[in-house]
């Protein structure tokens, strides 16, 4: 039986007909990019080329303030939150093509709440070093993503959102650094010498294209320290971790196998890896009431599941078994996580904690949601492990 028929088994055996199956299969469809990867690897990654310009960033956010020295360079951030300003010529211009927002009227910068609280640090992850915005205010980082993301749009951020990691940012401040040492090549630069280099600069995304963290530190997935049955300063501490953590590995599986979705399967995988990096073992129950489900069969409204739902959004019967699918993932992934040390393989013993993590990871990545709630998902992450940690002793 093959991987897809396997699926398909699971899925009936869960109740599902045959349109509910077509939908699930293709929203569980496991598109991480294995190709990619280059085995052995060492841990954590080299750093891209963006994080040495981050890192001066940094260094101005210390003199400044973060969000003066950003503002300085991420060219969002000087225009407000604004319905349908992403359709102005001028930020179009600004945003497109690097135009100086200088003398343009709209350039009335993104306000903020606490601008101060603001804080800008680059964070050493499993897939190398990211630059990370971190705000004690929930307004600030609605804004934040907002301008960021949702090009300064008044767009809806859900309440239990608290993170978002940025990829494939257009940094026209790099852009600017480029042209600059560019022209040290020339006595006079023309503007059509320009273009032309500007036009086989665009293959080159990372010259100029930068991915980082916007966070919020607040309560994780809008769950409330009572409901952990924690302290308020140690849900804080966890919540942040967690948080961090969650979006890193979304960062470790875009770099190693280039992808990163809205999507049960990545956030099983990253809430995994935050989880255990907060508290040392995964609990499914946490998992769950993150996503809404703490009292399955009934869903929590608001609850981060509804979330990933999927475009199109799958039906209301297939919705109802992704549910059950991932109550039993996550519940598979914790029998699993417990039995790890107990079992006696060289996957689990012979590996330095940052390898271990990175190699469950690696194999989590290889599976589908269909077979992490199946009775083999033990089997099938061990088979896993074992195959890349073969691949990456070689």
């Amino acid at each position: 039986m093959n991987q897809q028929e396997f699926r398909a088994s699971i899925l009936a055996d869960y109740g599902a007909n045959p349109q509910q199956t077509q939908e699930l299969l293709a929203y569980n469809q496991n598109i991480f990019d294995h190709s990619c990867l280059k085995l052995p690897l060492k841990f954590p990654l080299p750093s891209k080329p963006h994080i040495a310009v981050w890192q001066e960033y940094v260094t101005a956010g210390n003199e400044i303030g973060a969000f003066a020295a950003l503002r300085r360079v991420l060219v969002q951030l000087r225009f407000p939150i604004q319905e349908g300003i992403s359709q102005t010529e001028a930020y179009r211009s600004a945003t497109r093509k690097g135009v100086s927002v200088d003398d343009m009227a709209q350039a009335t910068n993104l306000l903020l709440k606490q601008p101060e609280k603001l804080q800008l640090t680059v964070h050493q992850s499993l897939a190398g070093a990211i630059p990370v915005l971190l705000t004690e205010n929930r307004e600030d980082f609605v804004s934040l993503v907002q301008a960021l993301t949702m090009r300064n749009e008044p767009s809806l951020v859900p309440a239990s959102m608290g993170a978002c990691i940025v990829a494939g940012f257009n940094n026209w401040d790099r852009v600017r650094r480029y042209r600059k040492q560019w022209q040290q090549n020339f006595v006079n630069c023309s503007e059509a010498e320009w273009t032309a280099e500007f036009k086989r600069l665009i293959p080159q995304k990372e010259l100029y294209q930068d991915e980082f963290i916007i966070l919020s530190d607040g309560d994780y997935s809008n769950i409330s320290a009572s409901d952990m049955g924690l302290s308020k300063d140690e849900w804080r501490r966890l919540s942040l971790t967690i948080r961090l953590e969650h979006e890193c590995t979304h960062y470790f599986t875009r770099r190693l196998f280039n992808s990163m979705r809205n999507n049960l399967l990545d956030e099983l995988i990253a809430d995994y890896r935050g989880i255990v990096a907060g508290i040392g073992h995964y609990r499914a129950d946490w998992f769950l009431r993150f996503l809404g489900l703490e009292s399955f069969p009934n869903y929590r409204e608001g609850g981060r599941l509804q979330n990933y739902r999927g475009q199109p959004p799958l039906s209301d019967g297939a919705f109802q078994i992704l549910q059950i699918l991932v109550k039993n993932a996550a519940e598979n992934l914790q029998r699993f996580d417990a039995d790890l040390d107990r079992t006696d393989t060289t996957t689990s013993h012979q590996l330095t904690d940052i390898n271990r993590q990175t190699l469950i990871l690696i194999a989590l990545t290889c599976l589908t949601l269909e077979e992490l709630a199946s009775g083999e998902a033990n089997l099938r992450i061990q088979k896993s492990m074992a195959r890349f940690y073969d691949r990456s002793s070689t």
